[in-house]
């Protein structure tokens, strides 16, 4: 099972809708996966829900997916938070991970996913090699949250495939 973290949680979201996509895409090639938006769930302290969203979108998979938003050229606050009040050992160590930056500017979280990457590895993570940066993400959503820019579809499908194989 493949969890889909949205590194954010800000309502409303691009990263969000970026998300729900590779979940969709997923879908349609017959794999499993489920959303972690962190904009559902408190992950500010380590409690019971906290507990709860651990055991069924953390533990199980076996590969994450991030969306990694840009904040102040870093990724956000948030998923760092999250990751440091989960049970590290058991959630992180060992499994997959991939990457997509995600911007309303021109670089695509470069820098944030190059910082999350060595917070990854740091977690004895096997982070693939292709990390995506969309970039102007706004310019290629519609009204409705789909991805309208074929190009960029097309290179996610890749990135799914190359995940899916790694």
């Amino acid at each position: 099972m493949i969890t889909i973290i949205v590194g954010t949680n800000r309502k409303g979201s691009n990263s969000k809708k970026i998300a729900l996509i590779y979940h969709q895409l997923l879908t349609e090639v017959g794999v499993e996966s489920k959303v972690l938006s962190l904009d559902e769930h408190l992950v500010y302290e380590k409690n019971d829900a906290f507990t709860s969203m651990e055991a069924t979108f953390l533990k199980p998979a076996e590969r994450f997916i991030f969306i990694v938003p840009e904040y102040n050229g870093s990724y956000p606050g948030i998923l760092k938070l999250m990751i440091d009040n989960s049970d590290v050992y058991n959630v992180w160590s060992s499994k997959k991970a991939l990457l997509t930056g995600v911007s309303t500017g021109r670089a695509g979280n470069l820098r944030g996913l190059e910082h999350f990457t060595g917070a990854l590895l740091h977690l004895k993570m096997n982070v693939h090699y292709n990390r995506l940066p969309l970039s102007v993400v706004h310019t290629m959503l519609d009204e409705n949250g789909a991805l309208t820019h074929e190009p960029t579809l097309n290179t996610i499908k890749a990135q799914i495939n190359e995940f899916l194989a790694y």
